[in-house]
C-alpha cells in the first residue's frame, strides 16, 4: 500500500477528496491531512508518505512554497496539485516542481482516480524495478562468494598453472593485498566428532548445515576480514583464512566458539594453523590448519605445531612424486620411497614422525576424493585422528599408508564398467566446479590416471558427448545464468565462464543458441525465451 497526505485548509474539501476515491481497490492508504504547506510539513517531517494531494491556496504556507520545500527536502514524493484557479502562475509552480498532475476544482472521482491510478501503476514499476535490481545484486553476491570460496580452494589444494592468472583472480576477489601480508587458516569442527561421540539428535552430522550457516555468517559479519571456505574432502569442517591480528583471531575464534555451544549444542575445535606469507605458501598455511585440528587433544601436538611450516617434512618435490607412483600405479616405487620418508622421521623426533604420517595421509585422502574412491571410517584419520598414536614404528605406519595407496591403485580394477563410470562423473564434476579455467583433455586424463585416448573415448562413450562438447555445455549454461541475473559486461562474463574473449564468447553463444548475447539480453522480457538447455550444434 502507499501512504496518501491531502493537504487543504477547507476541511469540507479534505473530506469530499476522501470520499471520492476508493483508496484500498488502488492499492492506497490515506494516511493523514493537513490544513497547510506548515501542518503538511511537519506530519511529513514524522510519517512516510508516497503521494501527495495538495491545493494551493492555502494560509501559513501557500502552495508554491510548500511544493518547493518537498522538491527540495523530499524528490521523491508525488505531488497532485489542486487549486480552483486557472492561474499561469500556480500551474508554471506545480510543473517546475514536476508535480504528476494538476486539477482544477471541483474535481470530478474520475478524475481522481485516474489521476492516482497513474502515480500508482508508476509507483508499482519503480519498486519492481527496484526489486528485480535488488535480487540481481543478491545473485551476483552469491556467485561472487561461490567463485571467490572455489578459488581459495584452489589455491589451498590445486597447482595453480599460471602465476599471472592466480594473481588477477586474487585481484578479483580482492586478496591482492594480502600477497605479501603475514596470514594464518583456521579449521573448525566438531570435538565430538574428534573425540568419536555422538549426540543423538543434535549429533555433529545432523548439524552440519548449521553450523556451516553460522560459520559463514561469522566471517560475512568481519567485512572481509575473514574469508571461509569449504573443503569437500572434509565434510563437517569449515576453515577462514584471515590477515587479522592475534587479537583480532583470537576474538573471532572466541565468538564463533560460544555462539556454536550456545544455539547448537556441541563445543566445536576451532584451532589456528602456523601464519605464512605469499599466495603460494597458502597451500602449507592450511595443511598446518588441518594438522593443528587433527591433533588436537594430543600430547604431543604443542610440539609438532612448533615446528615451522617452512621446516615441512614432506617437501612439495617429494609429494609429486609419491604422487606420480600412486597415479601410475607403481606400489613398489611409492612404498620404497614412504619407507625412506617414514624411518627418517621417526628417528628424528616423535613429532616429526607423528606430523609426517598426517601430511601424507591428507595427500593420499585428496587423491582417493579426486579418483572417487570412498575410504572406510577406520581409514579416515580426519575422523579417527587418535589411531596415529597407534603407529608407535616406521613399519605399523607404512602398513596403514600402503593400504591406502593400494586402494587408490586397485580400486578401478575391481570392476572396471563401475570404476569407469565413477571416474566420468568424477570427471563430470571437476568440469562443473572448474569450468571457469583453463581445462584440456591432456590435463584431465592424467588426473584420472588415463591414457588420453582412452579417456578421450570412453568420456565420449558414458558422458554423451565429446570433452569439448560437454565443457562447451557447462560454460554456455553458467553465461545464460549470467546473462539472466546480472548486468555483467560480455568481457566479465567471458572471463567467469572461461572463454578466451568477448568476442568468441559471442560468436559460439550464436552458433550454439542462433542469437547474440546482446540481442539475447534485449529478449528476457519477452515471455518465450530461447532454449538453452539444447544448444545447436
Amino acid at each position: 500500500m502507499y501512504n496518501v497526505l491531502i493537504v487543504d485548509d477547507e476541511p469540507e474539501i479534505r473530506l469530499g477528496l476522501k470520499l471520492k476515491v476508493d483508496w484500498e481497490r488502488l492499492g492506497l492508504s490515506l494516511a493523514g491531512e493537513a490544513g497547510n504547506g506548515a501542518e503538511a510539513m511537519d506530519w511529513l517531517a514524522q510519517h512516510p508518505v508516497d503521494i501527495v494531494i495538495t491545493d494551493m491556496n492555502m494560509p501559513v504556507m501557500n502552495g508554491i512554497s510548500f511544493l518547493e520545500a518537498c522538491y527540495e527536502l523530499y524528490p521523491t514524493l508525488r505531488l497532485i496539485v489542486i487549486t480552483g484557479y486557472e492561474d499561469f502562475h500556480y500551474a508554471k509552480a506545480a510543473i517546475r516542481n514536476q508535480a504528476k498532475d494538476y486539477l482544477l476544482k471541483p474535481v470530478t472521482q474520475d478524475e481522481m482516480t485516474e489521476a492516482l491510478s497513474k502515480i500508482v501503476q508508476e509507483l508499482n514499476e519503480l519498486r519492481t524495478e527496484r526489486d528485480q535490481h535488488a535480487m540481481m545484486q543478491w545473485r551476483l553476491s552469491q556467485y561472487y562468494m561461490e567463485i571467490k570460496e572455489h578459488f581459495i580452494v584452489r589455491l589451498v589444494k590445486e597447482e595453480v598453472d599460471r602465476e599471472s592468472m592466480m594473481r588477477e583472480r586474487a585481484k578479483w576477489f580482492q586478496l591482492d593485498t594480502w600477497e605479501n601480508r603475514q596470514v594464518r587458516f583456521i579449521t573448525a569442527g566438531s570435538m565430538e566428532r574428534l573425540h568419536g561421540e555422538s549426540q543423538g539428535e543434535r549429533s555433529p552430522d545432523k548439524m552440519r548445515l548449521p553450523f556451516e550457516m553460522f560459520c559463514r555468517e561469522a566471517a560475512e559479519a568481519t567485512n572481509g576480514l575473514f574469508h571461509v571456505f569449504r573443503d569437500a574432502n572434509y565434510l563437517g569442517l569449515m576453515h577462514f583464512v584471515t590477515a587479522a591480528s592475534e587479537l583480532e583471531l583470537e576474538a573471532f575464534a572466541q565468538n564463533l566458539h560460544n555462539a556454536v555451544t550456545h544455539h547448537l549444542g556441541f563445543e566445536p575445535a576451532i584451532v589456528k594453523g602456523q601464519p605464512v606469507i605469499g599466495l603460494r605458501q597458502w597451500k602449507d598455511g592450511y595443511l598446518s590448519a588441518l594438522l593443528a585440528w587433527n591433533l588436537t587433544g594430543n600430547p604431543a601436538s604443542k610440539a609438532i605445531q612448533q615446528q615451522s611450516v617452512m621446516e615441512a617434512d614432506l617437501s612439495e618435490e617429494t609429494a609429486k612424486v609419491l604422487q606420480r607412483y600412486v597415479s601410475r600405479g607403481d606400489l613398489s616405487s611409492f612404498e620404497q620411497a614412504v619407507s625412506k620418508e617414514l624411518h627418517a622421521a621417526f628417528a628424528a623426533s616423535p613429532a616429526r614422525f607423528v606430523k609426517l604420517i598426517f601430511q601424507l595421509y591428507l595427500m593420499l585422502d585428496a587423491m582417493a576424493f579426486t579418483a572417487g574412491i570412498t575410504l572406510e571410517s577406520e581409514e579416515q584419520l580426519w575422523i579417527r585422528p587418535e589411531q596415529v598414536w597407534g603407529f608407535d614404528t616406521a613399519a605399523k605406519a607404512q602398513h596403514f599408508l600402503n593400504k591406502l595407496a593400494g586402494k587408490i591403485i586397485l580400486g578401478p580394477e575391481k570392476d572396471r564398467f563401475d570404476a569407469d563410470h565413477s571416474m566420468i562423473q568424477a570427471a563430470e564434476q571437476f568440469i562443473q566446479d572448474n569450468y571457469m579455467y583453463d581445462l584440456n583433455l591432456t590435463m584431465l586424463a592424467e588426473r584420472f590416471n588415463y591414457n588420453s585416448s582412452y579417456f578421450s573415448e570412453m568420456f565420449k562413450a558414458k558422458a554423451g558427448k565429446t570433452f569439448i562438447q560437454y565443457i562447451t555445455d557447462v560454460r554456455m549454461a553458467k553465461a545464460v545464468q549470467l546473462l539472466d541475473e546480472t548486468m555483467l559486461s560480455l568481457w566479465d562474463i567471458a572471463e567467469l565462464t572461461g572463454f578466451s574473449n568477448a568476442s568468441y564468447f559471442s560468436s559460439k553463444f550464436k552458433r550454439m543458441y542462433g542469437i547474440s548475447p546482446s540481442d539475447y539480453r534485449l529478449r528476457l522480457k519477452v515471455p518465450e525465451k530461447i532454449n538453452t538447455q539444447v544448444p545447436k550444434k
